[in-house]
């Protein structure tokens, strides 16, 4: 297993963007401020709502939700990790003065939201059910702590459609091709990796099992041009999708050698340090009424 970062908090702000450059960076965070104002008017926040935000992480759908809401209601920071609620926490008590509204600290992991049936008008989530094998139960307790018409509003990576590594580059110039691409193919369509294993059909599909009873999923098709560097691709390589799990280069070692592994990585900077390459990603936008 490849050396992973100490907990989530530490994962999301420095693992995760640790192949960027900082112009990159600035690009990400900025679209993630727009993916969760996207998420948070689609929850069609009212005043005194009871708010939760599943998985909150640094608590960027939090703080937006606290800000709608403009010192009525109650967010939830929930989260299974207590680091995240531990620095969402720390934030606040350093900008006191600008939190306005009531909130709560909820440890609990989201297929077991530590909550009542019933007793929250609007949940709001990103980049959570990615981490999750059995989506399903993660999105029963959703429908279950909902109040009746509640809105459930939601972000998630389609990862498995991400453009991928052989694709990138010419056949010729890569030492056994056709069978990193067919490893390739295989982890990233896994059923058993959280990562890999949904669409937004199979959403749609969550969505409808658990009694949600109206609704809209909407696709993002994002295509990203940039220069690659050599140090670039180690990261690629050797940064953990989350703490704990395993890292693209630990994925191929369940089919090759750490020697063949080794010169697979050197084949793909000899081919691709210097060139503008062009990379494709898909997410899912939904939200779902109970």
């Amino acid at each position: 297993m490849g050396e992973t970062c100490k907990n989530w908090t530490e994962w999301l702000s420095k693992t995760r963007f640790a192949s960027l450059t900082e112009e990159q960076k600035t690009q990400t965070l900025n679209w993630l401020s727009l993916v969760g104002d996207i998420i948070i008017n689609s929850a069609k926040i009212e005043e005194n709502d009871t708010v939760i935000d599943i998985g909150t992480g640094t608590g960027l759908l939090a703080f937006k939700a606290l800000e709608k809401l403009n010192g009525t209601g109650c967010v939830i920071f929930s989260d299974m990790f207590q680091d995240c609620l531990d620095n969402c926490q720390e934030f606040i008590n350093a900008n006191a003065e600008n939190i306005k509204g009531q909130y709560k600290m909820l440890l609990s992991p989201a297929d077991k939201i530590d909550l009542p049936e019933g007793s929250v008008d609007k949940a709001i989530m990103r980049s959570v059910l990615v981490h999750i094998v059995d989506k399903q139960s993660a999105i029963n307790e959703v429908c279950r702590v909902l109040k009746k018409g509640g809105i459930f509003s939601f972000f998630e990576p389609v990862i498995s459609s991400n453009t991928r590594y052989w694709e990138l580059v010419r056949p010729e110039n890569i030492k056994n091709y056709e069978a990193f691409k067919e490893a390739e193919n295989t982890f990233m369509t896994d059923f058993s990796d959280s990562l890999c294993n949904f669409d937004e059909n199979s959403i749609a599909e969550n969505l409808d099992a658990a009694g949600f009873s109206d609704g809209e999923i909407n696709l993002d098709n994002v295509e990203s041009k940039y220069i690659v560097s050599a140090p670039m691709i180690d990261e690629w390589f050797n940064n953990p999708p989350a703490p704990g799990r395993p890292t693209i280069k630990d994925r191929f070692l369940r089919f090759f050698s750490e020697e063949d592994v080794r010169e697979y990585i050197k084949d793909l900077k000899r081919e691709l340090t210097g060139r503008e390459i062009t990379v494709r990603t898909k997410s899912i936008f939904a939200y779902a009424v109970k």
